[in-house]
């Protein structure tokens, strides 16, 4: 896989998730997709009057094999891979519909590849799901089939959910993290080996955003400068150099970083519209030719890009037209173009200028339209696309939570 070997521990990982994935039994539930997805004009009719009713989309996250989505009201909704509970319902069955979490109002939420965090309107943190490497920081490693609140500060402003690690920032713009320390991913030092509770990133007080790749994570600060840690087997700091980096390092010397996504062993981020990748390329995930890139490299010439995001093997991001555009590994369809045929540069989703809200993007990628429609695609082995089946979709299908 782009040049890892099978033992790499990357690809056991992303080995292990899909077969969980598809070994975990199946929960059939309810769930209106549009007319693209019934037949008949009946059918079609039903599904329109539907999609009309459900409530807009504010929030969506990919997880490994599980999507989570919050509508207007607040409420929190997730389906897909449930193996690890991470799905936040009390159990670990498998849902291919929308499934409630709770009855709680959320503000934000994220999803790694096995565990699940969000931040309540209250201000705090909850996680659940797998929780092998201390991932939900609970003190515990202990998985979890229902949130559990971490630690009891009321002042958690965003959160990112890695494979084994978490991040997150507080509204004094503290970064504290937890969870899997192998490779100086939490940005502490070589020390813990796990932290099962939030530890504190350095002293900053000017964390403005994170994002938790398999082995790294990257942070933009208030005043627009990059900063990146962990492992950097290909790059995938942007530092110019291979190896661990076991604190936060500033990426370049640029002060307009407004964007950055960590993916599995690659990053790209948006800086003054222009939009920037580096890491591994094996599948083209760059989005430009040649090989592993240690230091940031310009996709195209366009300066418009709006958001980007990077999970796995593959990148997607939007422009300040209403565009989409992925690139990268597409064997499940997850570039959203109609094919599995793997992409280097970036290839536009569709026709539509309405992708005008959140974006996410894993083995499968999901995106919210304007006047908050929500749409999947890609891999489905798990139900992640919430249509009803484990059919793999190679472009986006309208997926719609209950009223």
């Amino acid at each position: 896989m782009s040049g890892h070997q099978d033992g790499r521990p990357g690809t056991r990982w992303r080995r292990a998730t899909r077969l969980l994935a598809a070994a975990a039994a199946m929960c059939t539930g309810s769930v209106v997709l549009t007319a693209a997805l019934t037949t008949g004009p009946a059918a079609a009719g039903a599904a329109e009057r539907a999609a009309l009713a459900a409530p807009a989309v504010t929030s969506v996250t990919t997880g490994g094999a599980h999507t989570c989505a919050i509508p207007t009201d607040g409420g929190l909704w997730c389906w897909g891979s449930n193996y690890g509970g991470q799905l936040g319902d009390g159990t670990t069955t498998n849902r291919s519909t929308p499934a409630r979490v709770g009855t709680a109002t959320w503000a934000s939420v994220d999803g790694g590849s096995g565990h699940t965090c969000a931040i309540r309107t209250d201000g705090t943190l909850w996680c659940w799901g797998s929780n092998f490497r201390g991932q939900l920081g609970d003190g515990s490693t202990t998985s979890r089939s229902a949130p559990v609140q971490v630690g009891t500060a009321t002042t958690w402003a965003r959160v990112s959910a890695g494979p084994a690690h978490t991040c997150a920032i507080r509204t004094d713009g503290t970064l504290w993290c937890w969870g899997f320390n192998r490779t100086s991913q939490l940005g502490v030092g070589t020390s813990p080996y796990v932290a099962t509770t939030p530890l504190q990133v350095g002293t900053a007080t000017t964390w403005a955003s994170v994002s938790t790749g398999f082995a790294h994570t990257c942070a933009i600060r208030t005043d627009g400068t990059l900063w990146c840690w962990g492992l950097s087997s290909d790059g995938q700091l942007g530092l110019g150099t291979l190896g661990s980096q076991t604190t936060p390092a500033q990426v370049g010397t640029a002060t307009t970083w407004s964007g950055v996504a960590a993916g599995y062993a690659h990053t790209c981020g948006v800086r003054s519209g222009a939009l920037w990748c580096w890491g591994e390329n094996g599948y083209g995930q760059l989005g430009v030719g040649g090989t592993y890139q240690t230091t940031p490299v310009q996709v195209g010439t366009g300066t418009t890009w709006s958001r980007v995001d990077a999970s796995s093997d593959t990148s997607c991001a939007s422009r300040t037209d209403g565009s989409l555009w992925c690139w990268g590994k597409n064997g499940s369809g997850q570039v959203g173009d109609g094919t599995t045929t793997h992409r280097s540069a970036p290839t536009r989703v569709g026709t539509e200028t309405t992708w005008t809200g959140g974006l996410a993007v894993t083995d499968h990628g999901c995106g919210i339209r304007t006047g908050g429609g929500l749409w999947c695609w890609g891999d489905n082995s798990g139900g992640q696309l919430g249509d009803g089946t484990t059919v793999q979709r190679p472009t986006p299908a309208q997926v719609n939570l209950p009223g």
